[in-house]
């Protein structure tokens, strides 16, 4: 509490910087998850006072990389800047959420490389296209099998799972709150949070 000649008021709650900052980049096909499980952790390191932000890719692709497609090249050039915001937002102590499909494996080792091997960790969502389709939330893959729709990800264009990420997350048999717990446990092991 602080008194002041206006009168008494709490200072908001101090966020607590990681004691490790560190980059979870969540890969996957479209509709695996990765949004969703980025927010709920989200949600449970604010609740612990963590300073933390979650960098969309499709979010990025409204602002900061509208005018970019989805060519490869063009795919490079979103990871890049994402890469580069989320180790601008690990450099000041928060702990970054990148949820962004990133379908190649050249594109993810330079996000590596851009953050810093000590600081990036690569979470793979991996979920079956069965089960990706099922969920379908924005009607990309009803859109692509009709033809009104090319180049998506998994299904007709590319996505390189990765060979050997730390974290995989198989959302066919983990509920999202088993998915967090994961990530949570990752960040407690390297001493992101206490």
């Amino acid at each position: 509490m602080l008194r002041s000649p206006h009168g008494t008021f709490r200072l908001p709650n101090r966020r607590l910087v990681s004691t490790r900052p560190t980059v979870l980049w969540l890969t996957g096909i479209p509709a695996a998850g990765k949004t969703t499980i980025a927010q709920a952790t989200h949600a449970e390191l604010e609740a612990l006072g963590y300073a933390c932000v979650v960098l969309d890719g499709d979010e990025l692709r409204r602002g900061l990389c509208q005018d970019l497609g989805l060519s490869d090249s063009d795919r490079l050039e979103h990871v890049r800047r994402t890469a580069e915001v989320a180790r601008l937002f690990c450099t000041q102590g928060s702990i970054v959420l990148a949820s962004l499909i990133s379908p190649r494996l050249a594109h993810r080792a330079l996000a590596q490389r851009i953050i810093g091997s000590d600081a990036f960790v690569e979470v793979f969502v991996d979920t079956p296209l069965a089960l990706a389709e099922a969920r379908d939330p924005k009607g990309l893959y009803r859109q692509a099998r009709s033809g009104a729709l090319s180049g998506l990800t998994g299904l007709d264009a590319v996505y390189e799972a990765p060979l050997a990420a730390p974290v995989r997350l198989t959302t066919a048999n983990m509920s999202c709150a088993s998915c967090v717990q994961s990530l949570l446990a990752c960040l407690s092991l390297r001493d992101a949070v206490m």
